[in-house]
């Protein structure tokens, strides 16, 4: 094998190129991949939560309802949290104020992301009469898929990659890219740290399907373990990134959000824990659900914790008395 032909070889074995593309025209239309990776995201939460949820004694697709108020205010307060924590990118002389709303062109924050869907799932709860804490127990795991599937828009997007390395799975990024930092040289791996975002997030979502599984957690106490693992992960992730940040006592942004949330989690696990040691008795509200006020028992986990659900007894004999002297009537509820 020639020195050339090795060359290119142990280049292409000791890096992670970027793709020449962020997006593709459909005649007029021009389609972002970084917002099909978001899209991608959403459905496979989705269809994740809406399994969870049947399981648990929901009606099916009620995620659909609630979906509909939880993307949208997700989706606006991901914008909002990323334009008020980095406020140089829109505001100030020779700045396009517009761009706050070129969502397409990057730029959403989990954080945000996660206030704005909490307010939306609180609000769409409460019109299906599902448990608030049910609902986010079984979005949980989808929620970290769906944050893992849209990472890759950042990769297409050539942009949140790490500092410099020369580890054999370094990121390569075009030294044209406005996001290069000035006076490296051209050729510079940096860490992948879409990458490890998308590892860690997706080995979370098997660590919440068994964890949730082995220990029945219930009341949001699952959803405080996502938000321990994921947060806890993102410190990291952060810590690492090059991209500008605001910096408050020498910590990014993002990284107080993070240890936030982790401390948020901590909190929910704790609470939750001391005021419902038992397992919930219905994913619906007291009076709500496909049965109404009988939703209570409808759940497909926890009945028999709650309910006689046993046959009735046989009578003793074809002769027995009826406990009453009162006359039997044929008019009863049946």
């Amino acid at each position: 094998m020639s020195l050339a032909l090795q060359n290119v070889l142990t280049g292409v074995a000791a890096s992670i190129p970027s793709p020449s593309i962020s997006y593709f025209d459909l005649g007029p239309v021009r389609i972002h991949i970084y917002a099909l990776c978001i899209i991608t995201g959403i459905i496979l939460a989705v269809f994740m939560t809406n399994y969870r949820l049947t399981k648990r004694g929901a009606e099916p697709w009620v995620v659909i309802d609630i979906a509909i108020l939880a993307v949208p205010l997700g989706i606006i307060g991901a914008r909002i949290f990323h334009v008020l924590t980095h406020p140089g990118f829109y505001f100030g002389e020779g700045k396009n104020i517009w761009a706050v709303f070129y969502i397409w062109e990057g730029g959403i924050a989990i954080f945000g992301a996660l206030l704005g869907g909490a307010v939306g799932a609180w609000l769409g709860c409460k019109w299906t009469g599902i448990r608030f804490w049910t609902f986010a127990d079984a979005l949980a795991p989808g929620l970290l898929l769906a944050q893992a599937a849209g990472r890759f828009g950042n990769w297409f997007n050539h942009e949140l990659f790490g500092l410099p390395t020369g580890v054999p799975w370094g990121l390569e990024i075009d030294s044209s890219n406005p996001a290069f930092p000035p006076g490296l040289a051209e050729g510079t791996l940096f860490h992948p740290t879409f990458l490890y975002e998308v590892i860690w997030n997706t080995l979370g979502v098997l660590f919440l399907l068994w964890i949730g599984r082995r220990l029945q957690l219930q009341w949001g106490k699952l959803f405080a373990v996502y938000l321990i693992w994921y947060s806890a992960g993102r410190v990291v992730w952060e810590s690492i990134r090059i991209d500008p940040s605001e910096i408050y006592f020498g910590l990014r942004t993002n990284v107080w959000a993070a240890l936030a949330s982790v401390a948020l989690g901590v909190i929910i696990l704790w609470v939750q824990t001391r005021r419902h040691p038992g397992r919930e008795p219905s994913p619906y509200m007291p009076g709500r659900g496909v049965d109404g006020a009988q939703a209570d028992v409808q759940s497909q986990d926890s009945t028999s914790d709650f309910v006689d659900v046993s046959e009735p007894p046989l009578e003793v004999s074809a002769g027995a008395t009826a406990t009453s002297d009162a006359p039997v009537s044929d008019g009863g509820t049946r």
